[in-house]
């Protein structure tokens, strides 16, 4: 029988050891990554875009892998789902993006030490456990109802004297009600005080049909432009606007999707793609003084913006893309300014 050296022995004595006396709380060395998306990423764009960012962070890392979990629209499963996957030990790193998930990634902390999470679109800061990372969607609802009252006072095919804008949403929630809403309602004010603002409430995030019957009672209301918060219900808003020759503002959707010029104004964006890209690879790469803390990224670092060379933009009359650029510019200079230093 083959006798092992003492040296050899010594080392696999050592490190054991080490490991018996490594905290329960160390990070679980993995270079694999889950992604917990919270509802199904195809045809959500902020979900999108987050695998998309984990997939080039990945690409980018010698040795790394990801795995992607939907989590499907009830969100009373979230939770239990999100445990299985911290529970599994298999991920250095869970990656998820919505303001909800950093509750949910604190109490899966405490049963899982070692899990560690970056959460995008979303803020809590302190737990040692959690990156997050929030956008300042004031902004971004600035530079949507600033297009918006543009278009409907006059700015647009399809506008008519009314003033009216439409605001089509899944459901209330933190996101929406402290930072893009208000953010909107101040871009309308900047262009036309007078201008009105009429909500519809979908109940989900996946009912297109629904969606688009309150795009329509919109629309025969008086309204000529909608924005829709409501992931893929938006596709009903859209189909109703097409028919009815009216318009509407995206949110989170790049250049180069292929939208209907005639239907879609414009669309103001966030970077989650690169955000998340920038972060992962960050994380992977042994940053661990990120977690515990918390950031806010907007427009003055890119991380927020406009699709200012969409075709659907372009199609635009020219004074109305010279007004929105006058009020691009003076956003970039801070006027006006939307701080944010927490959520």
């Amino acid at each position: 029988m083959k006798r092992v050296p003492p040296a050899a022995m010594a080392a696999v004595l050592a490190a054991l050891l080490l490991a018996a006396c490594a905290p329960s709380d160390a990070p679980y060395d993995s270079l694999e990554v889950g992604v917990f998306v919270p509802g199904v990423a195809s045809g959500s764009p902020i979900y999108e875009m987050l695998v998309e960012g984990v997939r080039r962070a990945v690409e980018a890392t010698p040795g790394a892998s990801m795995t992607v979990v939907e989590a499907g629209f009830n969100q009373a499963e979230w939770l239990d789902k999100l445990s299985a996957l911290a529970g599994s030990g298999k991920f250095g790193l869970i990656v998820t993006s919505n303001p909800a998930l950093p509750e949910l990634c604190a109490v899966v902390a405490e049963q899982y030490p070692r899990a560690r999470f970056l959460v995008a679109d979303a803020w809590l800061q302190g737990n040692e456990a959690i990156h997050t990372v929030l956008y300042n969607q004031l902004e971004q609802g600035y530079l949507a109802g600033y297009l918006a009252g543009l278009v409907t006072t006059g700015g647009a095919p399809g506008s008519n004297p009314d003033k009216k804008v439409g605001l089509v949403i899944a459901q209330t929630y933190p996101t929406l009600d402290k930072l893009i809403e208000p953010g909107f309602r101040a871009g309308l004010a900047a262009v036309d005080p007078a201008i009105e603002l009429e909500t519809r409430v979908v109940g989900n995030w996946f009912d297109a049909a629904k969606a688009g019957e309150l795009a329509k009672g919109l629309f025969d209301s008086g309204v000529d432009v909608v924005l829709p918060i409501a992931g893929g219900a938006n596709q009903g808003v859209l189909s109703v606007a097409s028919e009815s020759g009216r318009r509407v503002i995206l949110l989170e959707s790049g250049a180069g999707v292929n939208y209907d010029p005639a239907v879609v104004a414009g669309s103001a964006w966030i970077a989650q793609d690169r955000l998340v890209e920038e972060k992962v690879k960050a994380l992977l790469g042994g940053a661990k003084g990120l977690y515990g803390t918390a950031e806010v990224k907007g427009f003055a670092e890119g991380y927020v913006g406009f699709a200012d060379d969409a075709p659907w933009f372009l199609a635009l009359p020219a004074e109305t893309r010279e007004r929105f650029a006058a009020a691009e510019k003076a956003l970039a200079a801070g006027a006006p300014a939307f701080p944010v230093t927490g959520f």
